[in-house]
């Protein structure tokens, strides 16, 4: 990641020259608007690199914020507008949706707001590529290829990032909606897109084609998400995002921006990387995640020759008695624990095992939640220091040394089928090895399953122990029968 930055920054201030040559030609303003995109350019670069670790998020937020202002200012001197009066109108609309999309969206649903910030992003290339289209003359093959394939992905984008926040939210079902002969299906409707779109670079006055290009890429874009299950929906957003950053990175071509086209790179490659790494995360292949129609749900019976009288469930005062003597404690959060806003409380009682001598840490598993780093930023929220977040690759060898695992809320990422049934849906995929700890506590509301839809034999292993109830009042009862012991 340093030779990136490194090298991206070089790129950046090599341009610099052209900048200082147009300032003769184009003026005060040229000069102006061209050192606002670098600067913005290397602002985006260093907020993805501060991004990168938990310790310089912040850092990283309010940099890529600072790069976005100067794009704006940017983009707005560069043009000869007489009226601003709808551009400020258009301002006004987005911060009146941004701004309580923002505050008042719980940590739960970041996904889901992820998803919708794809699918708007992704809409307004899209609209912007059909503006051009629609008013411009003349346009370049060259531009007009650039155009096809920026509005392809922006229209699939936005359709797409539609569904996924749909399963995300549990308005569409989160199992996978297959059928026979799906992914024929699939790839004809974007064949048709393409060669609709390769008709419209050959003859662009073919107005009539249009409509149907943008309605195949809509479809397709529907059609992608909706055999995908729940549990591979991080993955996925992650590549529609890379999608809406190369759909406006094209759209940098058309309109001869270099900032667009070098901030939607970084956005393409970026999101890119990320679902490589969470698909190497998972031990699945991108076709894989695609076309595997991974989340689907076992039969029920499975489940109860699982659990059937095994299950052993444990009071507070239980737990309480558990944690006396233990020299080293690990919480594994997952997706239970944002649910329940828990993580406050799994802080208050770190503090207090810590207070008696306790080592505490934090195993993350890299997909935990549903969203990479989901857990990182919660627990961070609650003000859990750094160095006690610990990577699953590096707590996992330590794990047959842990006194006590706390599993809150966590379910498929420790899941020990994935190691044991070839045949399982998570099969191959990496997990924490909770149930090599000494002793094992699992807080959870029922013995209902995480988004692959399997059993767990964790919760019926002979050095585990159940105890039912929503993530933060488990929690909440523990701390005071501790402090009652």
């Amino acid at each position: 990641m340093s030779r990136v930055l490194f090298f991206g920054i070089a790129a950046l201030l090599a341009s610099a020259g052209t900048a200082l040559a147009s300032h003769g030609e184009g003026g005060e303003q040229q000069w102006f608007v061209n050192y606002t995109y670098i600067v913005a350019a290397i602002a985006f670069i260093l907020a993805l690199k501060w991004l990168s670790h938990p310790k310089t998020a912040r850092r990283g937020v309010m940099v890529g914020e600072l790069g976005m202002l100067l794009a704006i200012v940017g983009t707005l001197v560069s043009f000869e507008i007489v009226n601003y009066t709808w551009i400020f109108i258009a301002f006004g609309i987005g911060a009146a949706i941004g701004v309580p999309l923002a505050v008042f969206m719980p940590m739960t649903a970041v996904p889901q707001r992820t998803a919708l910030s794809h699918a708007f992003g992704a809409l307004a290339a899209a609209l912007v590529g059909t503006a051009h289209f629609l008013i411009t003359p003349e346009i370049t093959t060259f531009d007009m290829i650039a155009l096809i394939f920026e509005m392809l992905l922006g229209f699939l984008t936005f359709t797409g990032s539609l569904m996924a926040f749909g399963k995300l939210q549990e308005i569409l079902p989160s199992q996978p909606m297959v059928h026979k002969g799906q992914n024929f299906i699939n790839f004809t409707i974007l064949g048709l897109a393409v060669v609709a779109g390769i008709y419209l670079i050959i003859d662009p006055s073919a107005m009539w084609m249009f409509p149907i290009f943008i309605t195949l890429s809509l479809l397709f874009g529907v059609l992608l998400i909706l055999p995908i299950g729940g549990a591979d929906m991080p993955t996925v957003i992650a590549l529609l995002n890379s999608y809406a950053g190369l759909s406006a990175s094209l759209m940098g071509f058309v309109l001869n921006n270099k900032l667009l086209i070098v901030a939607g790179a970084l956005d393409g490659a970026s999101g890119l990387i990320l679902s490589i790494i969470m698909c190497k995360a998972m031990n699945r292949s991108f076709t894989n995640v695609l076309f595997g129609a991974f989340g689907a749900t076992t039969d029920s019976g499975k489940a109860d020759d699982i659990y059937g009288g095994k299950v052993k469930s444990v009071s507070a005062e239980d737990v309480a008695m558990m944690f006396e003597g233990a020299q080293r404690v690990v919480f594994i959060p997952g997706y239970g624990m944002a649910v329940a806003q828990a993580q406050f409380a799994v802080r208050d009682l770190a503090n207090l095992l810590q207070a008696k001598g306790t080592t505490v840490e934090y195993a993350i598993h890299p997909v935990a939640g549903r969203m990479p780093g989901h857990m990182n930023v919660l627990l961070a929220e609650a003000s859990v220091p750094y160095d006690e977040m610990v990577e699953m690759d590096d707590i996992n060898p330590t794990m047959p040394q842990v006194d006590v695992a706390v599993v809150i809320g966590a379910n498929d990422t420790v899941n020990p089928i994935a190691r044991t049934d070839p045949n399982s849906p998570i099969a191959g995929m990496p997990i924490i090895d909770a149930d090599k700890a000494r002793n094992v506590i699992v807080i959870k509301r029922s013995l209902s399953p995480g988004f692959a839809g399997i059993a767990n034999p964790l919760f019926v292993a002979p050095n585990s122990v159940l105890f039912f109830a929503d993530g933060k009042k488990a929690i909440m009862e523990i701390i005071a029968a501790v402090k009652a012991a």
